[in-house]
This record gives structure tokens, C-alpha cells and sequence, in this order.
């Protein structure tokens, strides 16, 4: 099933929501692809969903969830990712959510 939480992740003057899939990946990717989501949206475990998407997604079939039971979701299917250290940025770099 596909889950979505509400955008409520700020980057850069937007808000975002969290797209995963509690079955596998490649559920996952088939379904940001037929929204139109870049791959570069992916993020290990999960797409990075700009607000103004959220209704589109519902409106496909994702599952409104709160994010702790995203999460969790996540972790009982084991496709969750645990974070890894994350590179020094660069002055000017903006490590916002990579979705156009």
C-alpha cells in the first residue's frame, strides 16, 4: 500500500510530505513515476512529495498516515532505511529535497 504523510517538512519557503510503499520499492517508484515525480525525489526509503502534489497523490490511491505511523509501517515491511552520516555541506549548498 502506498502511505503518504501530511507536508508538513519545510525546505526552502515549501512544505513537504513523505511518499513510501509498506510492500516493496518497486510499488514505491511505479506510482511516484505515474505522478510524475523525478527519481531524484527518491530518497532511500522514501519520495519527498511537495505540497502542492499531496491531493494528486490521495487522489491516486496513497493512504493518509500520521508520520509515526509511516514509520512504523516502514519498519515492519523492513524497507526502512536507517539515516547514515550525512556529508559535510558546502557554504551556499542547500540540502533541500530534491523535487522541481
Amino acid at each position: 500500500m502506498i502511505l503518504v504523510d501530511r507536508p508538513v517538512w519545510s525546505a526552502h519557503g515549501r512544505r513537504f510530505a513523505h511518499l513510501v510503499s509498506d510492500v516493496s520499492h518497486d510499488e514505491l517508484h511505479a506510482f511516484a513515476g505515474a505522478l510524475g515525480l523525478p527519481p531524484r525525489a527518491f530518497h532511500g526509503d522514501h519520495y519527498d512529495l511537495p505540497d502542492e502534489w499531496w491531493d494528486r497523490a490521495v487522489a491516486a490511491g496513497a493512504d493518509p498516515v500520521d508520520p509515526r505511523e509511516l514509520v512504523r509501517r516502514l519498519r515492519a515491511a523492513g524497507l526502512r532505511r536507517r539515516p547514515t552520516s550525512r556529508p559535510a555541506r558546502t557554504p551556499g549548498s542547500s540540502g533541500a529535497p530534491a523535487v522541481g
